[in-house]
C-alpha cells in the first residue's frame, strides 16, 4: 500500500459499491422470493402458511442466503460489468439459480421438513427473476441514459434501414440499437424479400416488404442510412439491391460477405462503403490456391515492373506461397521503395531483394538473371496508357517490344524453366501502338518457345540498342543453344484501380466537382480486380507448357457511362445533376469495345473454367525474328514513320492514321483514274 493509501485509508472503488448493493439485494431477493412462494400457495394469505412450514422457511433461509452468495462468488456474477451483460451473464444467472433451487430442496428437506411443491418451483423462479431485473435494469436504465443524453446533444437523429431479416440483419439491428459507437441511430424499419417475415418485427423493428418496397420505406420513415446486410446473397442480387439504394440519394453501407459472418465479425463499425465492384455484379473469382501453391513454393521467382499496380499484387501473392526468393525488378524507385517496406512488414522472413534497373538494358537484365538465377519469371514491366503512347510510339516499341525481347533472352540465356508475359486484350486487332507492341510481345514469346522447341534456339537474333562485341555475342549464342524455357502470356482486361484505370481519374473528377469525362456513351469494357487477375495469372503459370496465349474470363463487359454513373452515387451525388457526365470524344486508338480474342483464334478449356488457351495463329518465327533488328533501329532513332514498321509486323493493326493516309490515297487515285477516262 502506498504512503497516500495509508494516510487516507481503504476507499472502495465505484464497481465494488455497487456489487455490495447487488448482494444486498440478493439477500432480499431470496427472502422475497421463498416467501411469495409460500403465500401464493396459502391463497395469498398470511394467516394461513401453517407455523410449521414458516418456521422451517425461516431458521433455513440464513443458510440458503450464505449458499446463494458462496454460489454467485464462484460464478464471478459480482465481477461482471453489468452495464454490457448478455447473454453470457444470464446464463451463469441461470445456473446459479439451478444449483441453489437443488442445494434449497435437499438442505430444508432433509434438516427440517418437506415442503409443499409449489414453494419448490416457485421459490426459485421468484429469486432468480429479481436478481436478474435489478441487474438488468441497472444496464438498462444506463442505456437509456446514455442515449436520451446523446440525442439531445445531436441535432439530428439517422434513421436506419435494415436490408436482409436473417441471422446477419438481426445481429446489425441488435448492435445498432446497442452500440455504444451508434448512439443516436435508429433502426426503423426492415426489408426482406422472403414474403412469410412481412409485416412481423425483429427486437421491436417492423419488417416492412422486399426490395421492391425500398423506395416507399425510406420515404415513409425518412431514412438517411441503409444498412446491407445479406452476406448469403449472390453477387448479382446483391448489385439489384445496392442499385436499387443507390437510387435513395442515402448513405449505403454494405457487409463484405459470408466470411465476416461466418468468423462472427458481424457489427456495424466492421461494414464498409458500397464499392464498385459491389455494383459489377459478379461473384468474386477464386484460384486454385493448392496448385499454385505446389507451383511456387520453394522456387526463386523474379517479377519485372514489380512495382506497379499488377506486379505489385503479383509480389503480395507470390509473397504468400513460400518462394524460396522473391525478386523485384523496377525502373521506379519510389514504388520499388513502397513495395520493398510493405514486403518486410507482412512478410518478414521473405527473402526478398528489390533491384532498380530497366529491362531496355540488356546487360542489366542478364546481369540480375545471371546472379539470381530465378525458376519463374513474371513480366510485367510495361509502357501501357494508350493515349500517352500514341504521341510516344517508338518509346512503347523501345520498352514494350524489345523490353519483353531483352529479358526473355537474358530468360533463356540463364536456364530461367517458365517464362510468363502479362499481355493485354488491346493486344487482339489493335487500333493504337500500345496495343500493337503488346502483340508483338505475344509474338515473340511465341516465336522463342517455336525456336527453343524446334531446337533453333541458338538463331535467335541477339539484339541491343547498344551492340555487344563479337565475344560477348558469341557467348550468349552458347548459353541461348541448350535453353529449355517455356514462354507463355496472358491476356486480360482492364483491373479495377490500376495506374492509367478509369476508376481513379473519375474518383478525382468528382472530388474536383466534375464534369466526369465518358469518351463515348456506348464505349464499354471487360473489369476485374487486380487480386483477382493477379490470382488467374499465378494459376495460368501452372498449366504451362509453352507457347501457349492464356485468356481469362472477364465475365460481362461494363458500359463506361454507367461506371461513371455509379461512382457518382456512391460519392452520394446524383448523375447529371450535381455532377454532369460529358463525352469527349473517342481518343487517337480507342475502340468502343475491346476483344479477347482475334477472329483467327479459337479457346480450348483448361482446368480452371475462367482459364481458356488461345490457339495459336500460325506464322513464321525466324522470318519475324528476322524483320525486328530493323524495328529496333527504327525505334531507336525515334522515326516519326514507326507505325509503318508496325504495320507490316503485325497484320491485325489498323492504326487510324494509315487507314486514313491509305483511304485518302487511294481517294485521289479514283479520281485522277476517273478524270483521265473522262
Amino acid at each position: 500500500m502506498s504512503q497516500n493509501n495509508r494516510k487516507h485509508g481503504f476507499k472502495l472503488q465505484h464497481w465494488q459499491i455497487i456489487n455490495i448493493y447487488l448482494c444486498l439485494f440478493d439477500v432480499f431477493a431470496a427472502a422475497l422470493g421463498y416467501f411469495l412462494a409460500l403465500w401464493l400457495r396459502f391463497d395469498m394469505r398470511f394467516q394461513s402458511i401453517p407455523t410449521d412450514y414458516f418456521k422451517a422457511y425461516l431458521y433455513y433461509l440464513p443458510i440458503h442466503i450464505v449458499i446463494n452468495e458462496i454460489i454467485f462468488y464462484v460464478l464471478k456474477l459480482y465481477k461482471s460489468v453489468w452495464q454490457f451483460a448478455s447473454f453470457t451473464e444470464l446464463n451463469r444467472m441461470m445456473e446459479a439459480a439451478l444449483i441453489g433451487a437443488l442445494l434449497h430442496v435437499l438442505g430444508i428437506t432433509v434438516i427440517f421438513m418437506r415442503m409443499p411443491i409449489s414453494y419448490y418451483v416457485l421459490g426459485p423462479i421468484f429469486e432468480y427473476g429479481l436478481s436478474l431485473a435489478v441487474r438488468f435494469s441497472y444496464r438498462f436504465m444506463l442505456l437509456m441514459r446514455r442515449r436520451d443524453s446523446h440525442i439531445s446533444e445531436k441535432k439530428k437523429v439517422n434513421n436506419v434501414m435494415v436490408i436482409g431479416a436473417g441471422s446477419a440483419g438481426q445481429m446489425i439491428v441488435r448492435d445498432e440499437m446497442y452500440a455504444r459507437e451508434n448512439e443516436g441511430d435508429i433502426v426503423r424499419c426492415i426489408i426482406d424479400d422472403n414474403e412469410n417475415k412481412w409485416k412481423r418485427y425483429i427486437d421491436g423493428v417492423p419488417i416492412v416488404g422486399g426490395r421492391e418496397d425500398i423506395l416507399s420505406a425510406v420515404e415513409k420513415y425518412h431514412i438517411d442510412k441503409i444498412l446491407v446486410a445479406i452476406p448469403s446473397a449472390s453477387a448479382s442480387e446483391r448489385r439489384d439491391i445496392l442499385t436499387i439504394c443507390q437510387e435513395t440519394g442515402c448513405e449505403i453501407k454494405n457487409m463484405p460477405g459470408m466470411y465476416q459472418f461466418s468468423t462472427g465479425e458481424i457489427s456495424v463499425k466492421n461494414m464498409r462503403d458500397v464499392s464498385i465492384e459491389d455494383l459489377l455484379g459478379r461473384e468474386p473469382i477464386k484460384a486454385n490456391t493448392e496448385e499454385i501453391l505446389q507451383h511456387l513454393s520453394g522456387k526463386v521467382i523474379l517479377v519485372t515492373g514489380g512495382g506497379g499496380s499488377i506486379g505489385s499484387e503479383l509480389c503480395r501473392q507470390i509473397a504468400a506461397h513460400s518462394p524460396k526468393q522473391l525478386v523485384v525488378f523496377d525502373v521506379y524507385e519510389n514504388n520499388a521503395y513502397d513495395l520493398q517496406q510493405e514486403m518486410k512488414y507482412k512478410f518478414p522472413d521473405l527473402n526478398l531483394k528489390v533491384i532498380i534497373g530497366s529491362v531496355r538494358d540488356s546487360r542489366k537484365i542478364f546481369d540480375v538473371m545471371n546472379e539470381y538465377r530465378p525458376n519463374i519469371v513474371f513480366h510485367a514491366a510495361a509502357h501501357k496508357h494508350v493515349p500517352l503512347m500514341e504521341d510516344s510510339p517508338c518509346e512503347a516499341i523501345k520498352n514494350n517490344v524489345f523490353g519483353t525481347y531483352k529479358t526473355a533472352l537474358a530468360a533463356l540465356a540463364c536456364g530461367v524453366d517458365r517464362f510468363l508475359l502479362i499481355s493485354t486484350d488491346k493486344a487482339v486487332n489493335p487500333t493504337n501502338i500500345m496495343g500493337a507492341s503488346k502483340r508483338l510481345c505475344e509474338m515473340v514469346i511465341q516465336s522463342f518457345d517455336r525456336m527453343v522447341k524446334e531446337g533453333k534456339a541458338d538463331q535467335i537474333p541477339i539484339l541491343a540498342h547498344i551492340s555487344y562485341d563479337d565475344a560477348e555475342s558469341l557467348r550468349l549464342s552458347e548459353k541461348i543453344k541448350d535453353g529449355h524455357t517455356e514462354f507463355v502470356a496472358v491476356r486480360f482486361g482492364n483491373v479495377l484501380g490500376s495506374n492509367g484505370s478509369v476508376i481513379p481519374l473519375f474518383k478525382k473528377q468528382i472530388e474536383h466537382g466534375g464534369p466526369v469525362t465518358v469518351t463515348h456513351p456506348d464505349i464499354i469494357r471487360y473489369f476485374m480486380t487486380i487480386p483477382e487477375a493477379v490470382s488467374l495469372v499465378l494459376q495460368s503459370a501452372t498449366y504451362a507448357k509453352g507457347g501457349e496465349i492464356f485468356v481469362l474470363d472477364m465475365g460481362e463487359p461494363v458500359k463506361i457511362v454507367d461506371l461513371a454513373k455509379n461512382l457518382i452515387r456512391l460519392s452520394g451525388h446524383e448523375p447529371n445533376k450535381d455532377i454532369m457526365i460529358t463525352y469527349t470524344g473517342l481518343r487517337p486508338g480507342e475502340k468502343l469495345y475491346e476483344e479477347k480474342l482475334m477472329s483467327e483464334e479459337g479457346l480450348e478449356k483448361t482446368a480452371n473454367k475462367l482459364i481458356h488457351v488461345a490457339k495459336p495463329i500460325d506464322f513464321d518465327p525466324e522470318a519475324f525474328l528476322a524483320k525486328l533488328p530493323g524495328l529496333l533501329n527504327a525505334s531507336y532513332a525515334n522515326d516519326t514513320e514507326i507505325r509503318k514498321e508496325v504495320a507490316k509486323l503485325v497484320p491485325t493493326y489498323k492504326d487510324p492514321k494509315i487507314v486514313n493516309k491509305t483511304a485518302a490515297k487511294d481517294s485521289l487515285k479514283l479520281y485522277a483514274e476517273e478524270r483521265d477516262h473522262n
